[in-house]
């Protein structure tokens, strides 16, 4: 069970702090100071941080989004798993209600915040974390709500009677919903992983992929839905909604949609092969300079545009000199020594190259440790993993045929070439 809930800044500031009753022990904020000279100690991103932590005290749990740390503290054991998911829920509950993450709407929101957190969390155990009964109880905040609360002084957003859904079996969704449009929307969302050795062999490659979905159905509507090569998933985890029996039985996916948006599944495919983009960099030292030449281009053409391609790698601490160019984009250097390649959109006709000259400090000869390539890009309607929806039956949605949409798109997760 957790004791303590911090919200902390990207600065180190303690933005909010919320103590759960029942515990019996006050954790004091001290521990967000050892938290923060302990992330500073590491030297990596917070986002890079582990996030299961044991201070001298207690047991910390981390997660950041949008420049906020979500903490958690505890000096009992408990599962590690469900106070990480439990901190991501509350992220994306806060998200939702405010429309984004960042220090000044967190201040601006301390009542809206503080009332989501007591009705999600009990003496340190999960409560309600189902969005749509938040709504009913919790008011999102507007500008008319702000403005009454101004007028007439009363700034609670609680309701007074209990959401229809917390006596439902289904307590993701509400009986009364009714609309216009009578549509849903599934995405498929990829990020990939690629690691290669600096001789070129692919060493990993694998997909993380959620699968997003948007909800616009009156009444109580029943899903089902099935994919063309579903033997390929591994590390599935699924949304509350979904009949676990159903998939173990047929690998299909039947289940009573949330109203909205909201993540049906997230999954994982591993020992790919085929990389959509090939980085290939080559280094000769001689005199106390080296050359560096570094080619990029489409190693498997995946049937769409690769856009949004960047290459971002570290100057090794030795250099003291640098002139890099580049036969397509731009080329910026910053003060750290981080050396950034926007492309753009890959071209099919043209390989992009950039090129420059690496003089070394005084006294060393050659380059002894080389810099290791990040790549970023984005390729809109289609997943490399080649996972399919075969098939989306809707059921109990009134006489009107429901409206299907199907998007795909892929990103680059932790792409990283050696050299």
């Amino acid at each position: 069970m957790l004791q303590c809930i911090f919200l902390i800044s990207d600065s180190g500031e303690v933005i909010l702090e919320k103590q759960l009753k029942g515990q019996g022990h006050r954790v004091d904020r001290s521990i967000c100071s050892w938290f923060w000279d302990h992330y500073v100690s590491q030297g990596c991103d917070l986002s890079k941080l582990l996030p299961v932590i044991a201070s001298p005290t207690h047991y910390l749990f981390h997660v950041f989004r949008g420049g906020i740390v979500f903490l958690g503290c505890t000096q009992v054991e408990m599962s590690p798993l469900m106070a990480i998911e439990f901190l991501c829920r509350v992220a994306d509950i806060l998200s939702d209600y405010l429309g984004g993450l960042n220090e000044d709407l967190m201040k601006d929101n301390f009542v809206i915040v503080y009332q989501l957190l007591d009705e999600m969390i009990d003496s340190g155990f999960p409560l309600t974390t189902e969005p749509n009964i938040l709504r009913e109880l919790i008011t999102p905040p507007s500008i008319v709500s702000k403005m009454l609360s101004v007028v007439t002084g009363k700034s609670s957003n609680v309701s007074n009677t209990l959401p229809n859904a917390t006596a439902s079996c289904v307590p993701w969704r509400t009986t009364d919903i009714k609309y216009k449009s009578n549509e849903v929307y599934i995405n498929l969302v990829e990020e990939i992983d690629v690691t290669i050795s600096s001789d070129g062999n692919l060493v990993k490659c694998e997909v993380y992929g959620e699968i997003q979905v948007k909800s616009s159905l009156p009444g109580f509507p029943d899903m089902n839905m099935t994919f063309t090569n579903p033997s390929i998933l591994n590390d599935v985890r699924f949304h509350p909604c979904i009949r676990l029996r159903q998939w173990e039985s047929s690998q299909a996916l039947s289940f009573v949609p949330p109203d909205g948006q909201f993540k049906l599944m997230s999954y994982r495919i591993k020992k790919l092969k085929d990389i959509p983009i090939y980085v290939k960099p080559q280094f000769s030292s001689s005199g106390g300079n080296c050359r560096m030449n570094v080619f990029a281009g489409i190693r498997n053409d995946p049937g769409r545009a690769i856009e949004s391609v960047v290459i971002e790698f570290d100057l090794p601490p030795h250099i003291a000199v640098n002139e890099l160019t580049c036969n397509l984009g731009t080329v910026n250097i910053l003060v750290n020594k981080v050396c950034t390649w926007s492309i753009g959109r890959m071209p099919k006709d043209k390989s992009p190259c950039l090129s420059g000259t690496l003089v070394l400090n005084p006294g060393v000869k050659r380059l002894r440790v080389f810099p290791v390539f990040r790549i970023g890009f984005k390729i809109m309607g289609i997943a490399l993993s080649h996972l399919q929806v075969d098939m989306l039956n809707i059921k109990n949605t009134g006489s009107s045929t429901p409206y299907k949409g199907f998007k795909a798109q892929t990103s680059a997760g932790d792409y990283q070439v050696r050299s």
